[in-house]
């Protein structure tokens, strides 16, 4: 029996089998600007003992793993690894895909599906047949038709296999809330739910500043009011900012790569924190057999209970158009 170093882990070998004990795997499938970044968030805040990142590019996922490793020192206990061999994804705990088509300035989230979808039907029958208990977490764009296109190729249970959807929507939201009427970012409880792109909703009737109502909110930090016309500004605000950043530098990976990290943490920690990820829905406000964002249990076995807030009507049939939206999307290529 002998050892052997892969990716800074030491495995011992003997009859095909390692003795390793692993804590925590975190499998990250795409090496480019968005899932280096988030391998480089996980090790930063210690979310799992080992990533790796799987990349048809060999030179570059190889690149971004030991760019990476490099830095080892000054992070939690943790490795990172990367290959363009998919076995280097068996076992994991969590399988979080952000390999996709890239999205191009000026182009709607939506337009990127049929290319994405492609993709995914090559690469998740690969994926389940190495690590088949995994929490899967699809990021690639457009998030709620990979999702459930994913889902259906996948044939995972639906709990087991839900996309980022309106988490990093949520951040923003939160962000310029707390912008807006001078208050911590975390005393801001309010959800972005529906589609991950042009028709999603702010959830203004449920939304909380500490114990305060957000409607009932008053002056904000310029001395105006919380009213209809500045909550239009911030929803416009959370809705355009991706393509603003995009246009700017190419895309962002920053706060998706953090708010994937928390998706990652509430699982692996078995944390049942409410999130705004992207699921399939079945009677959720007479919504069904489409996956859209919705305040959402996490935990260990995945996505659990949807949460049903109080919603208006206008937000009530927000959410139902932003589901014919998505779900028009789904039936153009066939599910």
């Amino acid at each position: 029996m002998g050892q052997t170093e892969v990716g800074g882990r030491t495995e011992l070998l003997g009859e095909g089998r390692t003795t390793e004990r692993r804590p925590s795997k975190v499998a990250i499938v795409g090496a480019g600007v968005v899932g280096s970044t988030l391998a480089y968030a996980c090790l930063l805040r210690g979310a799992a003992r080992e990533v790796v990142l799987f990349d048809q590019n060999r030179a570059k996922v190889e690149a971004e793993a030991l760019d990476i490793a490099h830095g080892i020192q000054f992070t939690p206990m943790g490795t990172v690894a990367g290959s363009d061999d998919v076995a280097i994804c068996a076992d994991a705990d969590v399988v979080i895909i952000t390999a996709g088509a890239k999205q191009r300035p000026g182009q709607s989230r939506l337009d990127l599906a049929g290319a994405t979808i492609d993709i995914m039907r090559d690469l998740l029958p690969q994926l389940v047949d190495v690590a088949p208990r995994a929490t899967y977490v699809m990021v690639a764009n457009p998030v709620d038709v990979v999702t459930y296109a994913g889902l259906k190729i996948s044939g995972l249970p639906e709990n087991q296999f839900f996309g980022s959807g309106t988490v990093l929507d949520t951040s923003r939201l939160r962000y310029l809330v707390a912008r807006e009427c001078g208050v911590a970012v975390q005393n801001v409880h309010a959800y972005v739910a529906g589609e991950h792109g042009d028709s999603e909703i702010p959830l203004w009737s449920s939304a909380m500043i500490g114990a305060v109502p957000l409607l009932q909110w008053g002056q904000t930090v310029d001395g105006g009011l919380l009213d209809e016309a500045v909550r239009g500004r911030i929803a416009a605000e959370v809705v355009e900012s991706a393509y603003r950043i995009i246009s700017g530098k190419g895309a962002t990976n920053y706060a998706i790569g953090l708010a994937v990290v928390r998706i990652i943490e509430a699982v692996l920690r078995d944390e049942h924190r409410v999130l705004s990820v992207s699921s399939l829905l079945e009677d959720y406000l007479e919504i069904s057999d489409v996956c859209l964002s919705v305040p959402s249990v996490v935990a260990q076995d995945g996505v659990g209970r949807r949460l049903v807030p109080v919603v208006t009507e206008v937000e009530r049939s927000g959410l139902q158009r932003s589901a014919e939206s998505v779900r028009a999307v789904i039936k153009r290529f066939g599910f």
